[in-house]
């Protein structure tokens, strides 16, 4: 492992008493470096030279808010998440890694995601490696342990029920038009139900960062979210 030590993070607690259990060690930024190459350079740069490509250079990424780069055409949903706060950090990229709509519906990117764990942890040490000051990057995060954004299956398995969903719409057509226009607010009509129910999540978690669909999201249970995807799911 070049140029990072292994080091034990994030203790955690028993039910009872406070003994620490083992956690995972930090990502292998050689390994990291290979995966790259395989899946990401093909559209990305990295170094102290790199240049935009068909994605944004990721030198020094860390840090940054997303769609940042000065001159670079980004989506339209990166964009908007940019300008919600979206940051790239450890953990939000290791969400991004893993699925990218998960935090960013509409990118334009076209990457299934990163399942591993420690592949993912790999590829993020190499991120870190060409970032700035990258030892001064908080360790207690996701290269160096598993992270709970990753949605249960039966989560997703779940069968919404459109007619409760309309039920449930009146708050999100508040903002969101049902004819699916766009009016500075993002349609959410025809939407793939998965991706419905892995946005809302990423906003209960508060990967997403807008403030009022984080409480929107909060209020609700699974159930609903998947009644509510089915309900726009329906939508012409």
């Amino acid at each position: 492992m070049t140029g990072w030590r292994a080091i034990l993070l994030t203790l955690t607690f028993a039910a009872v008493g406070s003994t620490p259990a083992a956690a995972d060690l930090i990502g292998d930024e050689d390994r990291g470096g290979d995966l790259f190459n395989q899946q990401c350079a093909a559209c990305h740069r990295i170094g102290p030279n790199a240049e935009d490509r068909i994605g944004p250079r990721l030198t020094g990424i860390f840090g940054r808010r997303a769609g940042a780069i000065t001159g670079f055409n980004y989506s339209k949903s990166m964009a908007r998440m940019g300008s919600d706060g979206l940051t790239w950090t450890l953990e939000t990229l290791d969400a991004y890694i893993e699925n990218p709509k998960a935090l960013i519906s509409g990118t334009r990117m076209n990457y299934p995601g990163l399942k591993d764990d420690q592949s993912r942890a790999d590829v993020l040490a190499f991120l870190r490696a060409n970032s700035d000051k990258p030892r001064d990057i908080p360790e207690a995060e996701p290269t160096a342990r598993k992270t709970d954004h990753d949605l249960d299956p039966a989560i997703l398995a779940l069968q919404g029920d459109p007619e409760y969903g309309e039920y449930l719409s009146s708050e999100c057509t508040t903002c969101h038009q049902r004819d699916g226009s766009d009016q500075g607010i993002p349609s959410i009509t025809q939407w793939p139900e998965e991706d419905f129910v892995v946005a809302m999540h990423a906003y209960k978690q508060k990967l997403r960062p807008h403030p009022v669909m984080q409480m929107m999201a909060g209020r609700l249970s699974n159930d609903e979210i998947a009644a509510l995807a089915a309900y726009f799911a329906t939508l012409d």
